[in-house]
């Protein structure tokens, strides 16, 4: 496979992306669910000669500045080399999503579907087998079909690098804009989305990062049970901050929001998720110290230019982008940069060699805590 987004930065032909840094972590901030979009480059919008793509939410829908954004900003990257049409399909329910993608395959429409979230997998199991000449990208699992690619990206190494700011800021004088830490006291929180496999390994890395700073450090850790429920989210992030938290992590997509709100209310700060949410929730910037990142703009963009150029095989198969892929990384948010201690990105540095070194082990794997 070939081609290279505007930053020059090129995919290879096995599967593991090459990406770029903050650049392509600014989601999509236009993008609108149920709608085609036609390809600016390389033809002339004609459907039939183009190339169609079919994107479907994850629960947290479209719009969620983070993982879904993502996904199709990096479907729309690769318009910009490609004819290449997509079709955005929000639907929100896990319920719906077995006759939400055979519905689509049926139609014989779509030379690529891409599905945003394990919450997929279940149905994508039986359709996969059931439709055999439909390709299919599954984000973050990976069904063992010839026409599935599945990309992983490694939670639990981003959440360690969370952790390992988190751990290190919660002990360092940080003030801005009425907001502050208390040195004195190492606490900070983790509010998680659903309760299971995947948000676990957030949750254990993030931990582990944290305690690889220091290890007497407290760690507040609540669920909200879904993805959605921004008051929840709010309620559990104020809860952990009255205790005595002055940093806390999300991984709970647009509900994290809600964690956001409570860091402006109490005058604490928070880690955002998936993009740089400094950025794609700028009016959160002035409590979001960092992000932990994950590219997936890059990779749904390397699979569609894959398919465009009627080479699918090469992207087949699983595929798992991590520290050493540059798939991940933390960044610090942009209200933030130059005036972090250099402590942050000393120890940041260092557990990134660790990592890829193997003399840090992160606890679970990409796919979850199982």
């Amino acid at each position: 496979m070939s081609g290279t987004d505007n930053n020059g930065d090129s995919s290879g032909t096995d599967g593991t992306a090459t990406v770029n840094r903050r650049s392509v972590l600014t989601a999509g901030a236009a993008i609108v669910a149920g709608t085609t979009l036609a390809g600016c480059m390389g033809g002339d919008g004609d459907s039939e000669s183009a190339t169609n793509i079919a994107i479907v939410s994850s629960p947290a829908g479209f719009d969620d500045n983070a993982f879904n954004d993502l996904a199709v900003e990096g479907l729309q990257s690769a318009q910009e080399e490609y004819d290449i049409e997509i079709n955005q399909v929000e639907e929100t329910e896990q319920s719906n999503y077995q006759s939400t993608q055979s519905t689509l395959a049926e139609s014989g429409d779509y030379d690529l579907i891409v599905l945003v979230s394990y919450n997929h997998t279940e149905a994508l199991t039986q359709n996969a087998a059931d439709y055999p000449d439909q390709n299919w990208m599954l984000i973050n699992d990976y069904v063992d079909e010839p026409n599935v690619t599945g990309y992983t990206w490694a939670n639990h190494e981003m959440s360690y690098l969370a952790g390992v700011l988190g751990g290190t800021m919660t002990t360092e004088e940080l003030s801005h804009e009425g907001n502050s830490t208390e040195p004195g006291n190492a606490h900070i929180g983790f509010v998680g989305g659903e309760d299971g496999a995947l948000i676990n390994a957030f949750e254990e890395s993030y931990k582990a990062g944290a305690e690889w700073v220091n290890s007497d450090i407290t760690v507040d850790v609540g669920y909200i049970g879904n993805y959605s429920d921004t008051d929840t989210a709010s309620n559990i992030a104020s809860s952990q901050y009255d205790n005595g938290a002055d940093i806390i992590y999300h991984a709970a997509a647009s509900a994290g929001q809600g964690v956001f709100g409570a860091a402006q209310e109490n005058n604490r700060f928070a880690i955002g998720v998936d993009a740089d949410q400094s950025v794609t929730l700028e009016e959160f910037q002035d409590v979001i110290i960092g992000s932990a990142v994950k590219y997936i703009n890059e990779g749904t963009r390397e699979v569609a230019a894959a398919v465009a150029e009627d080479n699918f095989e090469s992207v087949a198969g699983a595929n798992t982008l991590g520290l050493d892929e540059e798939g991940v990384d933390v960044v610090i948010g942009q209200a933030f940069e130059g005036d972090m201690p250099d402590v942050v990105s000393q120890n940041i540095q260092e557990a990134k060699d660790g990592i890829t070194s193997g003399d840090i082990e992160v606890p679970c794997s990409a796919s979850g805590c199982n």
